[in-house]
């Protein structure tokens, strides 16, 4: 089925939307859980979650892209998840690590207003770069894949993939630097 057939099911409120999303996004919505949380049964829940939160969420809402509507939902549903589990606790497993990465890199969260021009920077910064950096920068950040599965998928040391991550994170902070962030 495709995506905006999946949009009509939702705006005509028809349950089959939940099912044909899942059929369609499931397994990356799982995927993006689960290298957050680690935990099958949570991640579970954060893409059932997210079938929920969609269908709440459209109407009014009309998503233009809706594998990214659906992952931004898992992400931040399982982000919430990890936070309230690790709220008195530090593992320092892959996720942490990648949060702890990009604190040396993007401004304090605390000092960033709402209509900052931060996100459209974000996107420029992606933009700039070539396909496999932007790749691995986004499947870190974004997908939480650790730094083996990354080696793994674009056949690359673990170490050229450190590297080429550190160089990047060192690039968007000179980036959002020169553009009048304080990191």
């Amino acid at each position: 089925m495709q995506d905006q057939q999946i949009i009509d099911l939702y705006w005509a409120r028809n349950e089959q939307a939940i099912a044909e999303s899942d059929r369609a996004y499931g397994a990356l919505c799982h995927s993006v859980a689960m290298n957050i949380l680690s935990d099958r049964m949570d991640a579970e829940e954060c893409v059932n979650d997210t079938w929920l939160k969609s269908w709440n969420a459209m109407p009014p809402e009309r998503p233009g892209n809706l594998r990214a509507f659906f992952c931004r939902i898992t992400r931040n549903l399982s982000i919430d998840r990890y936070r309230a589990r690790h709220k008195t606790k530090s593992r320092g497993d892959g996720f942490e690590v990648a949060l702890h990465e990009l604190t040396e890199c993007l401004p304090d969260p605390a000092s960033v207003q709402d209509n900052d021009p931060l996100p459209a920077l974000l996107d420029e910064f992606l933009e700039s770069l070539k396909p496999t950096p932007r790749k691995l920068l986004v499947g870190r950040y974004w997908h939480a894949y650790s730094v083996n599965q990354l080696a793994e998928t674009y056949g690359m040391t673990p170490n050229h993939v450190s590297v080429t991550l550190k160089r990047l994170r060192e690039a968007l902070r000179d980036f959002l630097t020169e553009r009048g962030y304080r990191i």
